[in-house]
């Protein structure tokens, strides 16, 4: 299975509003780095999925996911530590997202920290699934 990024996006506050960036470096053992949530350990980088987005009516970063991809709409499904490639960033799946309070009770989201960088991710970069646990 793989995919594309098709949009990435940023938050420097807690409530802020997410800013659309060209690329961004990640962060070993957390998330993106510029984002609120780059230190963090276990809910640190949001990926979604376009066909999750658009059964729902909404835009990237409607979910404030950081990464917005296409062509992976099970990326939700992944097992646990499967570690997925976006560009220069090596993912590891922490699980689906439980709902917080802006996200309601939407699913199709899934919660990754970075573990590996070679390099930064990009919009246009390919998305791949490299381990399935």
């Amino acid at each position: 299975m793989n995919g594309r990024v098709i949009a990435l996006h940023v938050r420097t506050e807690k409530h802020g509003t997410p800013t659309p960036v060209a690329e961004a470096l990640g962060r070993i053992g957390g998330g993106i780095e510029g984002d609120v949530h780059a230190h963090r350990e276990s809910r640190a980088v949001l990926v979604v999925d376009r066909a999750t987005l658009d059964a729902l009516g909404l835009g990237p970063a409607d979910l404030r996911e950081e990464i917005t991809i296409e062509g992976l709409p099970d990326v939700t499904n992944l097992p646990i530590d499967t570690e997925i490639r976006i560009g220069g960033l090596t993912l590891r799946v922490n699980g689906p997202c439980e709902p917080c309070t802006h996200i309601g009770e939407l699913l199709g989201v899934a919660l990754c920290t970075v573990a590996a960088v070679s390099g930064p991710i990009r919009v246009g970069d390919p998305v791949e699934v490299l381990v399935r646990a």
